[in-house]
């Protein structure tokens, strides 16, 4: 196989399994808040308690198993991780307020042994320019799934249950497996982890990056639909479409971004952090429900931005021997964020209100950001 059709044959196959397996994860961690809510009665504070539980879940798998399995046995447990998702979808169509807890556990250790490995997948190409085409790539991909979910979900939800929803996504999953048998993984005889990952420039400087934007987005996974309906008087169908344009933006960021990739990051990630700041402001503050989608539609720019340039960040500070740890242990930073802001979030709510928390949130993303760019703006990281 020519080295070209080699290339597209790795992008088609990563860009297919990112695309259903994003869509099966973004359904269930943004279905859960409101089917515990809304079938089994649950709290704010409790929804953002079992949301925060698939993160911490995650959390384990992708920093403490991932980065010490061999390439040999990672393919193994990533492929059963994939065919085990399938098995847990049915499991939350039959769930109860008991076991609703002990799938989404489950389900968190899974997707922890899974994204981590797509991720590493899509950085393996030799050559760099293309492997950070791939890497935008495989995020516009992510893009798609989070387009094509949200389309999928509203529909059901016109019709059926929260429950009936998790059925509706299980030809993703069995596609996910199926795919997951022609997926990379490294050659490397001997990986890196452990300190000298996490001392790494790439691990360091991509973490405070990614935080400019996930510290929301963790927020807005979880409540979002939960604050269309409560706040805004949404039927559920139509709250849960407020993620259509913000995830159509998105699309079409990473899309840009693989057609132009960006030499130079600084501009990019400064100008996604004011968007993010206008955009909280304006979707907490919207007078009527046409506004409220146009800012929920320019929040999608950050989103469909950061991800990739914090991982372009990865790509470029570290060796391949290196690259396997680093993005599990960004992975894993990112589920530290979805476990914390969603159970602080749903707390905070209960004193004042899902619009002021989400408000509140843009203090840590000035903070982070002020930090990132004074250390980091002259580096090499951000220019190429």
């Amino acid at each position: 196989m020519s080295g070209k059709r080699s290339f597209l044959y790795i992008a088609l196959t990563l860009s297919l399994i990112a695309i259903a397996n994003r869509s099966t994860n973004n359904m269930v961690t943004t279905t859960l808040a409101p089917l515990t809510k809304y079938v089994f009665g649950f709290n704010n504070f409790l929804a953002g308690v079992l949301e925060g539980l698939i993160f911490m879940a995650t959390l384990i798998s992708t920093s403490l198993i991932n980065p010490v399995l061999s390439p040999s046995s990672r393919r193994k447990v990533f492929i059963s991780c994939n065919f085990l998702i399938s098995v847990l979808l049915i499991g939350f169509y039959l769930s109860t307020p008991l076991t609703v807890w002990i799938f989404t556990a489950i389900a968190g250790v899974a997707y922890g042994l899974i994204m981590p490995n797509l991720v590493t997948s899509a950085s393996l190409v030799e050559n760099k320019r293309l492997a950070e085409r791939l890497l935008s790539l495989y995020s516009t991909s992510l893009s798609i799934s989070l387009i094509i979910g949200p389309l999928l979900e509203s529909y059901v939800l016109s019709i059926f249950s929260y429950k009936s929803v998790f059925l509706a996504f299980l030809p993703f999953s069995i596609l996910s497996f199926v795919l997951s048998w022609l997926i990379k993984f490294p050659d490397a005889k001997r990986e890196i982890h452990g300190m000298s990952a996490l001392r790494n420039k790439g691990f360091i400087s991509s973490i405070l990056s990614i935080t400019t934007y996930n510290i929301p987005f963790a927020a807005f996974t979880t409540f979002i639909t939960i604050y269309g309906i409560d706040e805004l008087g949404l039927p559920k169908n139509l709250a849960y479409f407020s993620y259509i344009p913000f995830f159509i933006t998105s699309f079409l960021t990473r899309l840009f971004m693989t057609i132009r990739p960006f030499r130079s990051l600084r501009y990019p990630l400064l100008i996604s952090v004011v968007i993010t700041i206008l955009g909280i402001i304006g979707v907490v503050f919207s007078p009527n429900l046409a506004l409220y989608l146009i800012f929920m539609a320019l929040l999608g720019i950050p989103h469909g931005s950061v991800f990739p340039i914090s991982t372009i960040i990865i790509a470029r500070a570290t060796s391949s021997e290196e690259r396997n740890a680093v993005n599990s242990y960004f992975l894993a930073y990112n589920n530290i964020l979805f476990f914390i802001v969603p159970i602080v979030v749903g707390a905070l709510s209960q004193f004042i209100g899902l619009g002021y928390a989400f408000v509140a949130l843009i203090i840590p993303v000035i903070i982070t950001a002020t930090v990132f760019f004074l250390k980091y703006w002259n580096d090499s990281v951000l220019s190429r």
